[in-house]
């Protein structure tokens, strides 16, 4: 067992370490060993704008000896399934919103090049306006969250900001809206983040672990009234497709046809196949040895709902841009003839954050990637767990399809993705303070506009050399140095 409150203490230390000298290192350092007030909290974190200032975190200028992003994107696919890779760049190659969202390596090296504050939080790693989303949790209620934590890792609080902002610049471009929008967009994005940690360094701590955004029930008092209304009315008609597309009479038929009696999920490859015994290790004996571990990783309460579920298929499943190649399947599970559970096994990587964030501290990288959404998510999925295969390969496990929703940024205009983006930050703002210190966050950022100013001249400067990197990309396929293929 890893022990998270320490973790967080080592964290905030390691911050001191890194972004303090002098004084405030003496002031900062204590605590941790400490108590202080939140007054003070927010006073150290102020202390680090001394030697970390907030116009530091403006702009980007390509550093020197910078790494050529084919060549770190082909170093990505290390360990993929080789035939799915050329999908993997087939969709990253549909426009520079697509690279964005596969290219989380990229960027990953680029934040480490920037100025860091120093002050550490269990990190997305990879948070984009689409790895955002609805979802449901054990009490049925349909909440808003950060939804993909494949790269999570405790790493500097500014980094999931930045990759948020610069999404919402590339999303803007795709959709052609017009410039003078885009910046606005974004400065609200990062103001709506700070001050959403602004509210959470005044809460009690048990306050900030409970909040959580209710879909059903979400409120916005300072955006536009009749944007929230339009976007309140859009949700509930989206839950209401989404809890009937839920249901075991949709989806299992969608999913699964009958062979001699015995269900089994349908083939439609190159996107839904059955793997081989090469591919997939353990499959003469059902996975027996993988799902005895996952049933271990489950709380005591949740094995014994699990334990009413007998395994009946696994087919390999290809899913989002960024995990093409990597080993996903569905699991196809049955209580009863109608009382299927389907359930999704995802492999876990080193997240792109380590080689600069450092390494985890958990030995598996499926139960690093579940320990780090029961810390930023206010909900989690009950069948949450972990396991490793016989070919040594990590994943976790969770239901394949609970409500959980995304949006379609082709549907969005500029109210609709000023309203989405300020969503976004207030769910990424609750997650950082539930492992981060909201006060010295605060302290950090300000009241001002300085911090909100300096991350979108950061974002939208990103978003050139994104725009740059999709093009050598392109490139690099027509003169036929990797492969893509679009499967749409």
């Amino acid at each position: 067992m890893v022990n998270h409150t320490a973790d967080a203490a080592t964290w905030q230390g390691d911050a001191m370490d890194k972004a303090v000298s002098g004084k405030a290192a003496r002031h900062a350092q204590a605590q941790t060993v400490s108590y202080r007030t939140p007054d003070e909290r927010v006073a150290l974190g102020r202390l680090i704008r001394d030697s970390v200032p907030r116009t530091s975190q403006a702009g980007w200028t390509v550093p020197a000896g910078r790494r050529n992003p084919v060549d770190l994107l082909v170093e990505s696919n290390v360990g993929r399934l080789p035939n799915l890779i050329p999908i993997r760049f087939g969709r990253m190659s549909a426009s520079p919103f697509a690279f964005y969202r596969g290219a989380a390596a990229l960027m990953a090296a680029d934040l480490a090049t920037t100025p860091t504050s120093g002050l550490r939080v269990q990190a997305c790693g990879d948070a984009h306006l689409m790895n955002f989303g609805g979802f449901a949790t054990p009490e049925r209620n349909v909440i808003f969250d950060i939804n993909d934590l494949d790269e999570t890792l405790p790493a500097p609080f500014e980094w999931d900001l930045k990759r948020l902002a610069a999404s919402v610049v590339i999303a803007a471009q795709h959709l052609e809206l017009p410039y003078s929008d885009i910046g606005r967009i974004v400065t609200d994005l990062v103001r709506h983040y700070r001050e959403r940690m602004h509210d959470y360094a005044s809460m009690r701590a048990l306050d900030v672990w409970y909040d959580r955004i209710d879909l059903q029930k979400y409120q916005d008092r300072t955006g536009d009234p009749a944007i929230v209304e339009a976007a309140r009315k859009r949700i509930a008609q989206r839950i209401e497709v989404e809890r009937r597309k839920t249901v075991p009479d949709h989806l299992y038929p969608k999913l699964v046809t009958e062979e001699g009696g015995r269900p089994r999920i349908k083939d439609e490859p190159p996107l839904i196949f059955h793997p081989t015994e090469d591919i997939a290790p353990g499959l003469q004996s059902g996975y027996a040895q993988a799902i005895a571990a996952y049933r271990d990783s489950l709380p005591e309460h949740v094995r014994v709902l699990f334990d009413r579920f007998h395994f009946f298929d696994l087919a390999a499943k290809v899913v989002g841009v960024g995990s093409v190649g990597t080993l996903c399947a569905v699991g196809l599970f049955m209580a009863s003839d109608n009382d299927p559970l389907f359930l999704q096994v995802k492999e876990a990587r080193t997240s792109v954050l380590e080689p600069y964030a450092g390494k985890s501290l958990h030995g598996n990288h499926g139960q690093r990637v579940i320990a780090g959404q029961r810390i930023m998510q206010s909900a989690s999925d009950v069948f949450l767990g972990w396991t490793r295969g016989q070919n040594g390969r990590d994943f976790y496990i969770r239901q394949l399809r609970d409500m959980k929703m995304s949006v379609i940024i082709e549907a969005l205009d500029t109210g609709m993705l000023r309203q989405y983006g300020r969503v976004c930050a207030h769910a990424l703002a609750r997650a950082h303070a539930r492992s981060g210190d909201a006060p010295m966050i605060a302290g950090y950022m300000g009241s001002g506009q300085t911090f909100d100013d300096a991350i979108t001249e950061f974002a939208t400067d990103y978003s050139s050399q994104n725009r740059r990197d999709y093009r050598e990309f392109i490139q690099a396929i027509r003169e036929g140095r990797i492969e893509a293929i679009k499967d749409d």
